[in-house]
Formats: structure tokens, sequence, C-alpha cells
């Protein structure tokens, strides 16, 4: 029986609910001051207590899909190297202000074994983005290749990757478990990648609740917020390009849907998505609150599949990750050959052995994703380096 396993599942809450009847039925027989007593006093107890929380992981796992085998939760998964499907069919040939506080900067580093002694990594600086049409705020951190102090750049505006935590995930979780930055500074180095700016942040500009990136009716205006008020303020601060070809997205669970929204919805302002275990309709519950004001059109608007069924396809690249074991891996089968068949999107796929919605598996696909993202961009007007 597998980790996800209804059977599992029941077998467990069988055990938990005769381990305490057991208890129940025992414990007068265990009620002497002998050490025997005592102890099976203890032993009928913990194993009651242990079995009980087994019965509840389970559930909240199944729930969640976050570990989807007993090697992802221990990671102990061992599986073949995973590689980029590129799906694409050959075809034929308002600007607002805004302001970037930088609160702290601290160097990256490379971490390389049989790197350059000395080599810098860039740096991740602690911010906080202000946007002038939608009046939001939000606090992230900006990445900085270590080209961009190079003076061969000097002339040269830099790509941009927006990087999105999930919900309720914090920006931090991006540098301090995803690491984000010294996977960048490493593709760097070893050429798997151009250098590129990045800016980390969560999907929700309005925390505690949930948007979804949307544009809220009477509420917040995430997705302007990120589509033209964050480049506007990135470009008052540092030296980078606003055209929507030199800025791609990628985020995880709530921040994959995120990605490959926003690139749909304003292919003008990202040419390049990656999703890693997203999903492909906006959530609606108690944490996102009325997304639509009642509208079934925005509703409709926010369902990818919808988009992709109904709307005229727009030239974005995207890739969507999952394993074969991940709760999302039918729809994301689904969305791949709804998309594939719609030039001029182009999609690829990245495909784990097994994995759940979790750390460990976003981890082994952002290697390969992030370069994936920043090969897709390009800034008009600049000569190579």
């Amino acid at each position: 029986m597998g980790l996800t396993s209804k059977k599992l599942e029941l077998l467990i809450a069988l055990l938990a609910l005769a381990s305490f009847v057991g208890t129940v039925y025992l414990w007068p027989r265990l009620s002497g001051r002998n050490w025997k007593s005592v102890l099976g006093r203890v032993g009928t107890l913990l194993l009651s207590q242990v079995l009980s929380l087994m019965a509840l992981a389970l559930v909240a796992n199944n729930w969640g899909g976050f570990y989807s085998s007993f090697s992802d939760l221990f990671g102990t998964d061992q599986g073949p190297t995973p590689s980029i499907v590129d799906h694409t069919k050959p075809t034929s040939d308002g600007h607002g202000g805004g302001s970037v506080s930088i609160q702290n900067t601290k160097p990256v580093a490379l971490q390389l074994g049989g790197g350059a002694a000395g080599a810098s990594g860039g740096t991740v600086s602690e911010v906080t983005i202000h946007g002038g049409t939608t009046n939001l705020t939000e606090d992230g951190y900006v990445y900085l290749p270590a080209a961009y102090k190079d003076p061969a750049y000097k002339n040269k505006k830099f790509p941009v990757v927006v990087v999105f935590t999930g919900y309720p995930g914090t920006p931090e979780n991006l540098i301090s478990r995803m690491k984000y930055p010294t996977i960048a500074a490493q593709s760097i180095y070893q050429k798997k990648m151009p250098p590129t700016v990045m800016v980390l942040l969560r999907p929700s500009v309005a925390m505690p609740r949930d948007n979804e990136c949307q544009d809220i009716p009477g509420g917040p205006q995430a997705q302007t917020f990120f589509s033209k008020d964050l480049p506007n303020a990135m470009a008052s601060a540092y030296n980078i390009s606003t055209d929507g070809k030199a800025w791609g997205v990628i985020g995880d669970s709530t921040g994959g849907y995120c990605a490959l929204s926003l690139a749909m919805r304003e292919p003008n302002s990202f040419g390049a998505a990656a999703s890693l275990s997203g999903y492909y309709k906006a959530a609606e519950d108690s944490t996102t609150g009325d997304l639509f004001g009642g509208s079934q059109d925005l509703r409709n608007q926010a369902d990818l599949m919808w988009r992709v069924k109904n709307l005229p396809a727009v030239p974005v690249s995207l890739l969507v990750t999952s394993s074969k074991t991940e709760a999302d891996y039918k729809a994301t089968q689904a969305f791949i050959k709804a998309v594939e068949s719609k030039p001029p999107f182009q999609i690829s796929s990245l495909y784990l052995q097994s994995g759940g919605h979790n750390f460990n598996t976003w981890n082994q696909e952002t290697p390969l994703a992030l370069p994936w993202v920043a090969s897709k961009l390009s800034v008009p007007g600049n000569a190579n380096a």
C-alpha cells in the first residue's frame, strides 16, 4: 500500500480505533503500581496517540497532496534525472510611477564545487515595492547577478524574472528553502542562463487574503500591480528593461497558477511563465472571499482551460511541471493537450517520476525551470555582451 492509498488510510484509522478501545478495556487491569502496570499504561497510551496522529496525518496529506510516496516523504526518491519536453508544434511564418525602497543587501555565494576562488554570485536585497497606479505596497527581495556591476553591461538592460511563493508563503522561503538566488548564481556562472535580475515576492498583495493575482472588483488590483506597477517601480531603481519580452514569471502552487495566469492575460508584460505544481483555475474559498463580484465572465477568465478553449491564443512560452504521482498530473496533461494545439502558444513540460505538493518536489524542478524561463527572455535593443 502506498502512502496515499485509501486502504492505508482506512487501516490506520481502524488500528487507531482498536487501540483506543483496547486502552479503555485494559486500563482497569493495568491499574497496579508495579513497574509492569506502569509500562503497560504508558505503552497503551503511546500506541493509541501515535496511531491517532498517523491517521490524522494521512488524511491531511491526502487532502493537500503534500507527499505522494514514502520515498517522497523521507527524501529517498532516486528517480531518473528529469528533462523538459517541448510540446510546441512548428508553425509558419499605461504607464504609472512607482518606487523601490532598499532595506539591506547581502552577497550571494556561488557554492560551486571547483568554482573560481572569490567569484561573486551577485547580491540579494530586501526591498519594499510601491505601486504607482494601484497604490499597493509589497515586501520582497531583489536578486542582482554579478554581471550587474560589470562595466561590459553598463549600457545594457537586464531581463527580469518574477518569482512567486505559494499561498500563504513568505518571500524568505524562496531564499532559505528554495534557494533561488543561489540557483540563479550557479546557473549564470555555468552559462545555463543569461545574467538575469529576479524579484522574489508572494502572490498576495493584501495578506491574509488570497487574491489569486486577480483585479478584484472593488478590491485589490493584484493583476495590475504585477503587470504594470512592478515593472515601472523596478525601472525606477534598477537598470532593467520594461519590455514584456524581457520579463518572465515562475512560482509554485498558487504562485504557479499566478505565473500562468499573468502570462496568458498580460502577454505584453510577460513573455514566459513556469508553473511548479500550479493549478489551472482560480481558487474560491474562505481565504479568497468573493474574487469576481458575482460576475461569471470574470470567473471564466480566471479559468485557464476556459481561456485556451474560448479566447485567442497569445505568443507566450509556458512551462508546466508535475509528477506522475501528484494530484494535478491529469489536469496538467489536459492543459498541455489543449495548449499545444493553439499556436502561437508555446508549451513545455517537466515531469518527475514521483513527488508531492512540497518543497522537496519543487527543489528538484527549480534548477531546470528557472534557466528555462530566463532562456525565453530577450531584451530588445541589447547588443551581445
